[in-house]
């Protein structure tokens, strides 16, 4: 199994990233969150999973190896497989998806594309106490050298225009989901997490 890639990342998609280790460029399919994380031409660490199917071998990259435990449990459920699980991923943080399976809100589930009521009710029921409990630390994904300060607007930005969009679109987005997203941080000095930032730009650039 790989269990993870440490390497140049040679491109960004809007599905995926080319990470080139050791002369060998590897496309692994991750979340959007995910590839906000990443920067074309810059080193990056990311936790991988390998699926292997009789006519496939897909890597799928996740920001922390919570991310991609999380990834392979969910594939457990009857009717999940990695494509449902990455979605799932896409709309939910790990411990977002704790809370939902714990609080068994299956609205919420619903919300993710592919997922219908009774799916969402057998899912619940299936993991209900698998995923441990909500507050687990995530490990970002590591980088190449010395850590640098960046801003949750400055990651969100990266990644919206990774996936396409226009800056001054990304920027408007961003500004038109701040204050929402500042009213949602909890304590003194609470860090907007870019994964929930992203999503909620991708949201509000999805109805313009």
């Amino acid at each position: 199994m790989i269990s993870h890639l440490d390497g140049l990342v040679a491109a960004i998609a809007p599905e995926g990233a080319v990470i080139e280790v050791g002369g060998v460029g590897l496309l692994v399919q991750a979340t959007p969150g995910t590839l906000a994380t990443l920067r074309s031409g810059e080193r990056a660490r990311v936790a991988t999973s390998l699926v292997v199917r009789e006519d496939a071998l897909t890597l799928y990259g996740f920001a922390s190896d919570d991310e991609r435990d999380v990834f392979e449990l969910l594939q457990t459920a009857s009717g999940v497989g990695p494509r449902l699980a990455l979605a799932m991923l896409a709309s939910f943080s790990p411990d977002g998806l704790r809370q939902a399976i714990a609080a068994e809100d299956v609205a919420a589930l619903t919300r993710v594309p592919g997922i219908g009521r009774k799916g969402a009710q057998r899912i619940v029921l299936e993991l209900a106490g698998r995923l441990g409990s909500p507050g687990a630390p995530v490990v970002p994904a590591a980088a190449g050298g010395a850590a640098r300060p960046t801003s949750w607007r400055d990651q969100v930005r990266t990644g919206l225009v990774n996936l396409g969009w226009q800056a001054r679109d990304a920027e408007q987005a961003i500004a038109a989901v701040e204050a929402e997203l500042a009213e949602a941080a909890t304590g003194d000095g609470a860090e907007i997490d870019v994964s929930t930032a992203l999503r909620a730009a991708l949201r509000k650039l999805s109805r313009t």
